[in-house]
């Protein structure tokens, strides 16, 4: 069908097939607040966290005061959010981020953000892989004396994620939610027993102390902190399948970011209670990735231990999962307006799932997994093995992205109202995004800066420019499919970020005599 001028914010985009019926719409009313905030909180993985990222830290960085820094990006994000749970009131869309910058800083900008998210969080999801694979491996070469290729269970696992991407979400919920519980809660059995037992310093508030965030390694733990909260944002990419999505988006989005700021942070100071502030960091230059069970059998047992190393592994399996549901539907919002082909705008049968999205998603990180694993000819424990690559790598890519992408969408929330002339309406809003923004650019800055020290390459390295700059890259080749689309197809390119409001149009231009 084609239209005039006039008519563009109206009809359905020429050359662009409108999906009739539900294929176009996620399944409402399938998500509450509880199986929203599970959903969103599972990415965050915190027992990979507490035992991976906060060691890392530690003994990378050589910073002490790590939970301050949790406190300190806690409030960042806070402010941030204030502005992203605003826009989330007025834009209901399963691309989210793109959907929000769309809407404040045009279809063009939209394009680069769509593309930038899908790359990102495609980097996280499989970055997750590696170390997964890892894990297990020496699960089975521990417990079962088998010596098992990483690249096995990665793929199994890979396998598995790509079969629940495409049951409905509330299974998937409960999946994660199940293992997210008793992660936590092992993780709180830990933080008692330090406080109870600690180290030769006792109960010392050292790491709280603003004194110990000096020095070099500052502006580079906060890239690694930053990236234990991922996951808070993604709330919005479900605002579709919620029965409320003006009340429970920014409800779940608050009680995230508020609970992981306060979970980290005073997980993070039992750790330094537990070894003392004073040997922190070189007790976790030792230990690497070990601390906690090292600090956990000290103190917990054998039994505790064993069944904590079975957790980190189901908690890397929800992170994957819950990553894998961000893309598949970052990639339906695409296809549903005209950025991927009109087949990822289609779910699937009864699930509703977006099922060409999980598929792609899936096949992703089947052919990277394999990738690695065929230039693998080092032992896993190497550092420089592909491995360890793969989880690096793909970490930090991803976190790239996603600090971008706030930093971004903060400037989008501030124009958005503006030009709804809503500025004097949501004044502290539009300030609280403003300071979130900068800080954020600050950050993204600190990380393409110090890449190489994040992906454990040498300062002449060019992966320290190469690996950051895969987001430069997609954010370019999004914003030249906009400008694109903006000269050749202006009506599908008036429609992205429009989502679900797109499909009404549809449905009201096919009545429309």
């Amino acid at each position: 069908m084609t239209t005039d001028s006039s008519s563009t914010n109206r009809a359905p985009a020429e050359g662009i097939s409108t999906f009739k019926g539900r294929e176009r719409a996620l399944r409402a009313d399938r998500l509450g607040t509880g199986g929203l905030l599970l959903s969103v909180l599972a990415a965050t993985a915190p027992l990979m966290v507490v035992a991976g990222v906060m060691p890392t830290t530690f003994a990378v960085m050589g910073i002490v005061g790590q939970p301050l820094l949790f406190v300190v990006l806690g409030a960042v994000l806070v402010l941030f959010s204030l502005g992203y749970a605003e826009m989330s009131r007025h834009v209901h869309n399963a691309g989210a981020f793109y959907a929000y910058i769309s809407r404040g800083l045009g279809g063009t900008a939209g394009a680069g953000a769509a593309l930038v998210a899908l790359v990102a969080y495609n980097s996280l999801q499989v970055g997750i892989y590696g170390i997964f694979g890892f894990e297990v491996s020496g699960l089975f070469a521990t417990y079962a004396d088998l010596e098992v290729a990483w690249w096995i269970p990665a793929l199994a696992a890979a396998l598995a994620v790509g079969v629940l991407g495409w049951l409905k979400i509330d299974v998937n919920a409960k999946v994660l939610g199940v293992l997210l519980v008793i992660e936590v809660l092992l993780v709180v059995v830990f933080d008692i027993a330090a406080v109870a037992d600690p180290g030769p310093e006792g109960l010392s508030l050292h790491a709280f102390n603003p004194d110990t965030l000096t020095g070099a390694g500052v502006g580079t733990a906060l890239c690694f902190c930053i990236a234990a909260f991922l996951g808070f944002e993604q709330a919005p990419v479900y605002a579709e399948e919620t029965s409320r999505p003006h009340v429970l988006v920014p409800r779940v989005m608050f009680l995230a970011v508020t609970g992981v700021a306060v979970f980290f942070a005073l997980s993070s100071w039992a750790l330094t209670v537990a070894t003392g502030p004073a040997t922190i960091v070189p007790t976790s230059q030792e230990q690497s990735a070990g601390l906690l069970f090292f600090l956990t059998e000290d103190r917990l047992g054998a039994a505790f231990t064993d069944v904590l190393h079975v957790l980190f592994v189901t908690g890397m399996f929800a992170a994957m999962l819950s990553f894998h549901n961000v893309v598949a539907r970052y990639a339906f919002a695409m296809g549903r307006e005209g950025l991927l082909p009109a087949a990822f705008g289609r779910t699937t049968g009864s699930s509703g799932a977006p099922g060409t999205g999980s598929l792609l998603q899936t096949g992703i990180a089947v052919v990277l997994v394999l990738t690695f694993a065929l230039t693998d000819d080092k032992p896993a424990g190497d550092p420089t093995a592909p491995v360890l690559h793969l989880f690096t790598w793909g970490g930090n890519i991803g976190a790239l992205g996603v600090i971008v992408l706030m930093a971004i969408a903060s400037l989008s929330v501030v124009v958005f109202f503006v030009r709804r002339g809503a500025a004097a309406a949501q004044a502290w809003r539009l300030a609280t995004s403003a300071v979130a923004g900068i800080a954020l650019l600050v950050i993204a800055g600190y990380t393409v800066k110090d890449f190489d020290v994040l992906v454990g390459a040498g300062p002449d390295s060019a992966l320290r420019w190469i690996l950051p700059g895969v987001i430069g890259l997609a954010l370019v080749v999004g914003l030249v499919q906009g400008a694109i689309l903006r000269a050749r197809a202006p009506e599908t390119h008036a429609r992205i970020g429009l989502g679900n409001e797109a499909f009404q149009l549809d449905k009201e231009a096919e009545h429309t005599p």
